[in-house]
């Protein structure tokens, strides 16, 4: 993109498999956060955060650009129509310090929203997707398979996350939503190597990034 968004809209909790592997309840209604816009580096720029935080943990996800406005949308169908783009996002997450916060009742900005918090892969054409039930990626880190992505197994399908969270937050153009990440996440090393790829229609599209070691 070539200017920031106003906000990161981030869905947490969305594959039944990722909440039981953290020990959370299956939601009955999408677990919304925001990400700042200052949390955006470029893959580039390599994953780093201070020790003293504690474990950094990987979230790879379906990313979506917002090309219209939406506020307070009521139709899925029309709701889709917003996306102009889409992506893998890395959701970047200070796990020992979340559990803390967590136990303590206190918001999570603190493990999700620092700077460097959010990666994104560069953006592709909506036309890559035939079905938005049916987008697969992956993420291999060491060329290992880490994480499998399905949206046929998300709790809320795309067009129904689109109308919630348009009900709270307006969605600008440029605004970027992060779908939720799969089962599969663990700790980060120093100078591992991460590979998302999402299966397009007409190709497959590879985006890499690594911790700093």
């Amino acid at each position: 993109m070539s200017s920031r968004p106003s906000k990161i809209v981030c869905i947490g909790r969305i594959y039944a498999d990722h909440a039981k592997e953290l020990g959370n309840a299956i939601p009955d209604r999408p677990v919304l956060f925001i990400k700042p816009p200052s949390s955006l580096i470029s893959l580039d720029e390599g994953i780093s955060w201070n020790p003293e935080w504690g474990n950094c943990h990987y979230e790879c996800e379906l990313t979506l650009r917002i090309d219209q406005p939406l506020k307070q949308e009521t139709d899925p169908i029309r709701a889709l129509e917003a996306i102009g783009a889409v992506t893998l996002g890395l959701d970047l997450t200070l796990r020992d310090l979340q559990d803390d916060l967590k136990k303590k009742g206190q918001p999570w900005e603190r493990a999700k929203a620092f700077d460097g918090s959010c990666m994104l892969g560069d953006w592709v054409s909506r036309s890559e997707i035939k079905d938005w039930a049916d987008v697969h990626y992956t993420l291999h880190i060491n060329d290992e398979l880490r994480q499998s992505g399905d949206t046929a197994l998300l709790l809320f399908d795309i067009g129904t996350l689109l109308v919630d969270i348009s009900q709270v937050f307006s969605l600008e153009p440029g605004d970027v939503v992060m779908t939720g990440t799969p089962a599969g996440v663990a700790a980060l090393l120093p100078g591992d190597q991460l590979t998302m790829t999402l299966k397009g229609q007409t190709q497959d599209f590879s985006w890499k990034t690594a911790v700093k070691a």
